[in-house]
């Protein structure tokens, strides 16, 4: 069997050019006689290959001098924790909760201080993104955390929110380099990479190096301190050595691109091809409030829970993997991260206008 198309929300498509470059150097990377996986985190082989993916991600994404580059394990989920110990200092946080990653977040920040949710769109089982021009953050907060693409219920924050002058965090597991970002409005941009950037097993945490010091909450393990990890290099223990390498190929596949520009502009055209046809069509709708989509999770039903099964099913006859939605919001969901090739959305918007055609009555 040949390759499939893969919507999956991730672990997701990588690029296959990169798949490639990786299994010529499995056996031999580089005239080393081994693999990345075998080798000495300490070797001048891999500092070359850290550095340098450190150094194309800064170039990718122009992040300012005064912001360290972490590369971490325990995934985004770990960071819900590792934020408010590190952060946390007036204990009290504002929370915008837009989907079920923000609500966890929330959830756990919870433990280590007081997490005041300041906005919700629970209301509407997150199909949109609330207001966040005005919001009543406490004077006291010592952070707005915002989860900016929401990969279950397929929104994004376009705008991003008024902080009233707070440090600004935010997840950006899922639409991680798909578009230029400007670093400085954030305090700590973070994401796992296992949706637009590498296999599982790492996430990357930008953060202002202000905001990295000793004083964390008491408790702390030594593990969860960005200081530790920010003055060792991302190298006080072994880092996930081999995802971090294709990370980097990554990196150095987006610069081929054209950088981050070029992939918003072919992120965009893909999206467009997939919700032009949504909005035409009689027999499948989006979820989600137009002015809020995300151009890397695209939800969509078609009402009824027996046809969107069988859609699903037909779909993965044909080649088209990983469609199924989440159980939360129902139907189906197609991820379309910078992986995903412009003829694979033509594809399947193809494919479920034959599926329209076979199956709307009449």
């Amino acid at each position: 069997m040949g390759r499939v198309y893969n919507f999956s929300a991730g672990p997701a498509v990588l690029p296959e050019e990169v798949l490639r470059e990786a299994a010529a150097e499995m056996l031999d990377y580089r005239g080393t006689g081994m693999s990345v996986m075998e080798m000495s985190h300490r070797s001048g082989a891999y500092e070359e290959i850290i550095n340098t993916a450190e150094k194309d991600l800064r170039e990718l994404m122009s992040i300012p001098d005064n912001y360290k580059v972490l590369f971490l394990q325990g995934g985004a989920s770990q960071q819900f924790a590792m934020i408010p110990m590190n952060l946390m200092k007036n204990r009290k946080a504002a929370y915008i909760i837009t989907g079920q990653w923000a609500k966890k977040a929330y959830q756990e920040a919870g433990i280590y201080g007081e997490a005041v949710a300041v906005a919700s769109s629970a209301d509407k089982t997150f199909s949109y993104i609330p207001d966040c021009s005005d919001l009543p953050i406490p004077e006291d907060a010592d952070y707005v955390y915002i989860c900016e693409n929401n990969t279950i219920y397929g929104t994004k924050f376009w705008q991003l929110p008024d902080t009233k002058g707070k440090t600004l965090v935010s997840d950006v597991s899922s639409c991680f380099l798909s578009e230029p970002v400007d670093v400085a409005k954030y305090g700590v941009i973070y994401g796992g990479v296992q949706k637009n950037i590498g296999p599982a097993g790492v996430v990357i945490c930008i953060i202002r190096e202000d905001l990295i010091t000793e004083d964390t909450l008491p408790g702390t393990p030594t593990m969860l301190k960005y200081k530790i990890h920010a003055d060792n290099g991302s190298m006080y223990n072994t880092p996930p050595a081999y995802g971090i390498y294709i990370c980097g190929k990554v990196f150095q596949w987006l610069k081929k691109r054209g950088g981050l520009a070029a992939m918003k502009e072919y992120n965009e055209k893909k999206a467009k091809i997939l919700y032009d046809f949504l909005d035409g069509s009689s027999l499948f709708h989006g979820t989600v409030e137009k002015k809020d989509r995300s151009l890397m999770n695209v939800p969509f039903v078609t009402g009824s829970g027996e046809l969107d099964a069988k859609f699903v099913k037909e779909a993965k006859a044909a080649g088209f993997e990983n469609l199924k939605g989440h159980r939360t919001v129902g139907g189906m969901r197609a991820s379309i991260y910078n992986a995903m090739p412009l003829e694979g959305v033509e594809k399947l918007v193809a494919f479920m206008r034959k599926f329209e055609a076979e199956n709307l009555v009449k």
